[in-house]
């Protein structure tokens, strides 16, 4: 059976065991030059649409990765004109994690598709996302699906980097 990422309720069983290793696995890898990880969660009710959205991959039914966006403040699209900036509507991605078992086999790569698909059904002029350096292949895989670094949009104690991707 294919992987298969569905639209899920973020309050699910298995939305709280992959979120909970998620965090487990940020808090005992993050850099200790960074200081203490902050171990903070975004709340289910966040990912409703028409505000946000919630997958899971699953492989053969087995949840192998997951990874939520949320609307944000808006933004101002500066175009050098003030008469022409225009409201960036923005979406953050959060959570996006695959088990140990699911790693290598494109699994973050679908959980991606999914949440940009959705940002653009969702009104989305702009994904947003945070991330640390140390998660060199995250980084990574959000430059190689056109996200650019920019200046930061939240006080995420445990970012070092951000992201934005204009959705088209």
């Amino acid at each position: 059976m294919p992987l298969d990422v569905r639209t899920v309720p973020a309050d699910l069983p298995e939305v709280d065991a992959l979120l909970d290793a998620y965090l487990d696995e940020r808090e005992r890898t993050f850099p200790t030059a960074q200081g203490t990880y902050s171990r903070k969660r975004t709340p289910a009710a966040e990912f409703v649409p028409p505000n946000g959205v919630f997958v899971v991959a699953y492989d053969d039914g087995v949840p192998v990765g997951c990874g939520g966006l949320r609307r944000i403040a808006d933004g101002v699209l500066d175009d050098g004109d003030t008469a022409a900036d225009r409201v960036d509507v923005r979406f953050e991605v959060k959570h996006v994690f695959v088990a140990p078992d699911g790693r290598g086999r494109g699994v973050a790569t679908a959980v991606m598709d999914a949440l940009e698909q959705r940002a653009g059904t969702l009104g989305a002029t702009s994904i947003v996302l945070d991330t640390n350096d140390s998660l060199a292949a995250a980084g990574a895989m959000y430059r190689s699906r056109g996200y650019q670094r920019t200046e930061p949009f939240n006080e995420n104690p445990n970012a070092t980097a951000w992201y934005r991707k204009p959705v088209v």
